[in-house]
């Protein structure tokens, strides 16, 4: 199994879910993590990733991490510094139309989208609303492009556009498509030889449908036209996914394995939760297992059934714990404090 790994994880893209797998596979393996300094859940993010951002690197004594995975905008000479030059550097995607809804939702508070009352006004004339300047603004616009490290704003060339392609082909091993979450597992399991437990999981972080709006075409339209870059850059590897699982895993077996994790998640479900899978913010019973609620969305969270055994109970809180709070056990654990 591969246990040096390089996570870009993109905003709003099924990310925390893979998050809590490299989580989980880094605790039962003994790995370690490129933390914040300080903790906290994000390497100095909108900045770009430098080093010394990392809890415990020093350019005196350079030491390597086993996995990088919180959020960072991505720059591929700092990230050297700090993973082993054999890492395997992956990355998510996600349809920009979706994306887009979602961001507006979750970060309405981002000074591009607090005054306008919906998606549509917004993109009625974006730029009454969008301030390219403000520090918030990647928000509301390519905002995988920004996290991939490039200039969100840029003109939307040919040229450009198959050189950020190029660059992003160059740094990264893999890039996993969010609307095919469960063939992405499989393919990443593949990649990392890892088994089946280690990439089976729960959604973290969604959104209850409730918060959820259609779009109309003309909506889709515009918002594809809005974030240009961002469309380029997933209709690409969207395309370079399903090309990859045909020469190394062809579909019939993908089909397989993709039955095998979800009858394995279904399997988990019945033996962790409680009735049959996630619950509003306000149902969920155990104050540690509550995720972050943002703008205007309502966060979902799960219950774990009473009575469990010890070790049943520790891999089941290992699947459902949220983001923040799984990343805080971790860091406590790598760096303990010191007693006085």
């Amino acid at each position: 199994p591969k246990t040096d790994i390089v996570f870009l994880k993109v905003h709003k893209s099924a990310s925390s879910t893979v998050m809590n797998i490299l989580f989980r596979f880094g605790e039962t393996h003994n790995l370690t993590f490129a933390f914040p300094i300080g903790g906290g859940n994000q390497l100095f993010y909108p900045h770009h990733f430098l080093a010394r951002f990392v809890q415990g690197f020093s350019p005196e004594r350079p030491q390597q991490f086993n996995i990088l995975c919180h959020h960072m905008r991505f720059l591929q000479p700092e990230v050297q510094k700090v993973v082993s030059s054999s890492a395997i550097y992956f990355s998510i995607l996600r349809n920009p139309v979706q994306l887009m809804e979602s961001s507006f939702a979750y970060y309405k508070g981002a000074s591009a989208f607090s005054r306008a009352h919906s998606l549509e006004e917004f993109l009625s004339q974006p730029y009454h609303y969008y301030n390219p300047a403000s520090g918030d603004s990647h928000y509301a616009r390519n905002l995988m492009t920004f996290d991939f490290g490039f200039n969100p704003n840029a003109e939307v060339s040919v040229k450009r556009v198959q050189l950020m392609l190029k660059i992003i082909e160059a740094s990264f091993d893999l890039l996993l498509i969010s609307e095919y979450f469960d063939e992405s597992m499989v393919l990443l399991k593949e990649t990392l030889c890892w088994d089946l437990d280690s990439v089976v999981s729960f959604p973290l972080n969604i959104r209850d449908s409730t918060t959820k709006s259609p779009l109309s075409d003309t909506t889709v339209e515009k918002i594809k036209d809005w974030n240009r870059l961002d469309w380029e850059i997933y209709t690409h590897f969207n395309r370079t996914f399903w090309e990859r699982i045909d020469r190394d895993i062809g579909r019939e077996r993908m089909q397989r394995e993709v039955k095998a994790l979800r009858e394995r998640q279904a399997e988990l479900a019945r033996t962790c939760l409680q009735g049959t899978g996630s619950v509003a913010p306000k149902d969920i019973k155990d104050s540690s297992l509550q995720p972050l609620q943002h703008g205007n969305a309502r966060i979902l969270g799960y219950n774990l059934k009473q009575g469990l055994d010890k070790e049943t109970e520790r891999m089941c809180r290992r699947l459902v714990t949220p983001e923040l709070q799984y990343s805080s056990a971790l860091y406590k654990k790598q760096f303990p404090q010191k007693p006085p």
